[in-house]
């Protein structure tokens, strides 16, 4: 799996989640960029994105992440590993 890919099932998982009509990730984006995206829905959106790529998340590496530029990189990081 490419990072484009990976931007486009979040893309999905991101609409889907915080009931949004359309939304365009990128690198820089932050929860302060997305409407809804608050610490109750980031619990939902990162359950989404573990099931939805097969992976897990250690809360240490959730806690870190600054962007969804950074989230692509851990998600690849953990499909190829």
């Amino acid at each position: 799996m490419n990072q484009a890919e990976v931007y486009q099932q979040l893309n999905e998982i991101f609409k889907e989640n915080l009931d949004l009509d359309e939304v365009n990730l990128t690198a820089s984006t932050t929860a302060d960029d997305i409407e809804g995206w608050d610490s109750l829905a980031h619990i939902g959106l990162i359950a989404a994105i573990e099931q939805q790529f097969g992976i897990r998340f250690v809360m240490k590496e959730i806690v870190g992440l600054h962007n969804v530029g950074e989230m692509v990189e851990l998600i690849l990081s953990k499909l190829n590993a």
